[in-house]
């Protein structure tokens, strides 16, 4: 039995780039398995957190480099490595890596070297293992012969084996490997829908015939091939008798619709189907019970379950293969829950799970019941009602739950104006099994209602908070009066930190020195560092106070922390009409960091400095221009400017003390130094 459930879209890509893929050269596994690395066809590698659906880095080639391969990570070394225009010591078709082993590159020619050992010596020679075959991915072909080369590293052997072959059939579409005990197991599909599978030792018998080897085969499966000629497809393996297929029909479905399907390869039964919008590509990958497949022009995530194999299983699912059922199994918030629990809520959950465990387990509506009493009920019972229903209900019931209450809640404010409870949407959060894209609404209404807690709250918890809304909510604080926001109920940590951070001291100022590299724009100046020069150029030194309330600084700093990504924030941060006033605070921040003031206070939840620093670059780039020509805005770019020249020059400073730093690193310490000891170290 298997399922596939409700899946999420990672990325999309504006530009079909060829017939066969939508721009997107391969995703490969990342430093763990929450995280995937997807190279696309233009200059642009990005590594993505799966169960946030964020992008955590990227990077991008020059101008007029070209990416040769998918990039790789290396779990070695805890790096990422790409291949770009091609050569090395010759033409690199591929990089493969797997987890706790060296990468090894596969050149055009059908050589193999580790990657340590190529990068040790880039200008060695590399033989020609084939002299006219053309390598596409893992096969080889000729016309009117396939081959499959296999190299083995202990020993270091390289083995030809010949695949057989039926009169008018072309080569294997795409193929598919796993290892199993002692032996590998190659599966590969034909546009005809035989899928077959040979098997291959993984130590090679010291007694085999050379050259060419015959690769004997199995008929795994055969696919239904409808009505129209099929021009690609992919197959991927999941298990011992699973099997996922893209570009191939549905049995029971129409023409001119594409799916993906997972098939039990030792009954020939179909256990799960789910219909992909848009063109499917000959592109499928699986990691860590997740399939990727692009589709359209985007990429998305399909999670999936496979059970033990057995006949009653694949014959049950027959009787639930069809489309709406399929789509019925819907696992959209099960995701989060890995992504945000913590001590303190698998202790709620422990002691939930024992308190219902006692014979005296107090009864509770049932979650189609307690809807009901939501769309009539007054505020106070429905406050009530629900705390009951978080407190004895299973967690497994719970998680599903909380996302049709909060819709159902979310739907009655907003066409009840005398129903808004504050308070249930409070404890549904505290859960920890909402997220954004399960009610995407909460956040909607709590602006409306200038619910700044609820804001604070959910910011803290969600992480799949589109750009847009979090500018929304930007524009939603820094328009609200200060006077009006001091009224408003916070986090008590978050505006504990506002106010001692507003009060700390600069140790620089106590001690009369500078920390961190940071020195204020006076001391940049040719002019004489008197006192009194000092104190009238500086302008920190005149206004050390914060530009905005504690309140609204403690909300800032949420949104300082909440995920995004560059591209599509800066088109809604250009829609800002105060960029000043945001900036004025970042510089605050920026300047009490460079005094290690943070480093005084004791808070929960802080932005580090490179979030500031990485948020100034952002309202520069969007803003530029309407800074550059604003008068009331030339002393802040300026302030920053002084601030950013002032960090070039320490770190150049720390560049010519570099060599020396090290030659302290790798000395070698005296074994004894005895009771004193005087040792001279020179430094060049």
């Amino acid at each position: 039995m298997a399922a596939l459930y409700e899946g999420y879209t990672l990325c999309g890509d504006g530009t079909v780039q060829n017939s066969s893929n939508i721009g997107i050269l391969g995703v490969e596994q990342g430093r763990d398995i929450d995280h995937v690395l997807v190279t696309d066809s233009s200059r642009f590698i990005t590594v993505y957190k799966v169960s946030d659906q964020r992008p955590t880095g990227s990077w991008s080639v020059k101008q007029g480099q070209m990416i040769s391969c998918p990039a790789v990570f290396n779990t070695q070394s805890q790096e990422y490595v790409v291949v770009t225009d091609d050569k090395v010591s010759a033409d690199v078709l591929r990089v493969l890596s797997a987890t706790d082993s060296e990468p090894v590159v596969l050149f055009c020619c059908g050589a193999v070297r580790f990657l340590d050992l190529l990068l040790a010596s880039p200008q060695q020679p590399i033989e020609h293992v084939l002299n006219t075959f053309p390598i596409n991915w893992s096969k080889c072909t000729k016309r009117g012969e396939h081959c499959l080369y296999v190299q083995r590293f202990d020993p270091n052997t390289l083995v030809k084996h010949r695949f057989e072959t039926e009169p008018g059939l072309s080569a294997p579409i795409s193929f598919s490997a796993t290892c199993r005990g002692s032996n590998i197991h190659l599966l590969y599909l034909y546009l005809n829908g035989s899928v077959y599978e040979s098997v291959l030792p993984l130590r090679r018998s010291s007694t085999g015939a050379e050259g060419v080897l015959s690769l004997s085969r199995s008929l795994c499966l055969s696919l239904p091939l409808g009505e129209e000629k099929l021009m690609s497809g992919a197959v991927v393996v999941l298990d011992e008798a699973h099997v996922a297929v893209v570009g191939f029909p549905h049995p029971s479905a129409g023409p001119c619709k594409d799916y993906l399907c997972i098939w039990n390869t030792h009954f020939q039964t179909l256990q799960a189907c789910k219909e992909m919008a848009g063109r499917i590509y000959n592109q499928l990958w699986c990691y860590s019970g997740k399939l990727y497949i692009p589709h359209g022009k985007m990429l998305s995530v399909i999670p999936f379950e496979c059970q033990k194999s057995s006949l009653a299983a694949a014959l049950g699912k027959l009787k639930q293969t069809s489309q709406s059922e399929s789509k019925s199994c819907s696992f959209v918030s099960s995701w989060t829950v890995q992504t945000y629990s913590d001590v303190t809520q698998t202790a709620e959950m422990k002691s939930r799970m024992s308190t219902k465990n006692n014979s005296d387990v107090k009864s509770a509506l049932t979650v189609d019941q307690l809807i009901e009493h939501i769309k009539t009920s007054a505020v106070e019972d429905v406050q009530a009602e629900v705390g009951e229903f978080i407190r004895w209900t299973p967690q497994a019931d719970l998680q599903l739950a909380v996302g049709r209450l909060a819709l159902e809640l979310v739907s009655r404010s907003q066409t009840d104006a005398n129903f808004y409870p504050q308070c249930v949407f409070l404890q549904l959060l505290e859960t920890r099994y909402l997220c954004y894209s399960v009610c995407p609404e909460l956040l909607s209404l709590a602006m409306v209602k200038k619910d700044f807690h609820l804001c604070q709250i959910a910011f803290q918890i969600f992480s799949d908070i589109p750009e847009a809304v979090t500018c929304s909510y930007l524009k939603t604080i820094l328009s609200t009066p200060d006077s009006e926001m001091e009224t408003v109920n916070l986090d008590t940590d978050s505006v504990m930190f506002m106010k001692e951070l507003t009060r700390a001291q600069s140790r620089s100022d106590e001690e009369g020195g500078q920390l961190n590299g940071f020195c204020s724009p006076a001391l940049e100046s040719d002019v004489s560092d008197s006192p009194s020069n000092k104190l009238q150029r500086d302008p920190l030194a005149l206004d050390m106070s914060c530009p905005v309330g504690l309140h609204k600084g403690a909300l800032l700093n949420e949104v300082l922390q909440a995920a995004y990504s560059d591209r599509p924030l800066l088109p809604h941060l250009k829609d800002l009409t105060v960029p000043q006033v945001f900036l004025q605070y970042l510089r605050f921040l920026y300047f009490k960091y460079c005094h290690d003031a943070h480093k005084q206070i004791r808070a929960l939840r802080t932005p580090s400095i490179s979030q500031i620093i990485d948020w100034v670059c952002l309202l520069l780039d969007a803003h530029f221009t309407v800074l550059a020509v604003a008068p009331e805005a030339k002393r802040l770019v300026s302030d920053l400017h002084k601030f950013v020249r002032s960090q070039v020059k320490l770190y150049a400073e720390l560049c010519k003390i570099e060599g020396s730093l090290q030659v302290l690193k790798n000395s070698k310490r005296s074994e004894d130094f005895g009771m004193y000891a005087i040792q001279v170290i020179e430094l060049f």
